[in-house]
């Protein structure tokens, strides 16, 4: 796998892959210093494209990700159908863990689905930022900068609630 560092205007960010796609991304952590991935050498040049379209989100620009190649590797199978089901969400747009678990046709699998989320390994592009709580709080977030950094990107996208009754007041 290669890494390097993007900087954008939310921060650092860092961007693992492989020959089959983007395999680990790493928001800014709060101290605005990019975390490292143990024992990895951040090496490499990742696709001048994307990392544009990384810094553009950064300012704010509607970009989506739906179609950059992914390497997932191993995933459960409900990690798989999780991730699959988030990355059809467009800019601003939201869910729930709730309304996730009723599409994958079990509305028992709400905590699941969070716990898929939050291993999410590539935050951002598979964009678990956008699934809140069902009464349209924060809910978790285990990227760096947590619920705060979750909160920021959904200001940045002007996110209205899973049920588009207000805009999200950040």
């Amino acid at each position: 796998m290669k890494y390097a560092a993007i900087d954008t205007a939310l921060g650092t960010m860092g961007i693992g892959w492989t020959d089959a796609g983007i395999a680990r991304f790493a928001l800014p952590p709060a101290d605005g210093a990019i975390a490292r991935w143990a024992g990895d050498a951040w090496a490499g040049e990742p696709d001048a494209v994307l990392v544009e379209r990384i810094v553009a989100y950064g300012r704010g620009e509607r970009i989506e990700f739906d179609d950059v190649p992914l390497d997932l590797g191993r995933q459960p199978p409900l990690h798989q159908a999780v991730y699959d089901d988030i990355l059809r969400l467009r800019w601003g747009e939201t869910t729930t863990y709730g309304d996730i678990a009723r599409r994958l046709g079990d509305v028992t699998l709400a905590r699941a689905v969070g716990q898929a989320l939050g291993r999410n390994p590539i935050p951002l592009i598979v964009p678990c930022h956008r699934v809140l709580a069902a009464n349209g709080r924060t809910g978790g977030f285990s990227a760096p900068g947590g619920a705060s950094a979750k909160m920021r990107m959904l200001a940045l996208e002007q996110a209205a609630d899973p049920r588009g009754q207000y805009s999200l007041g950040i």
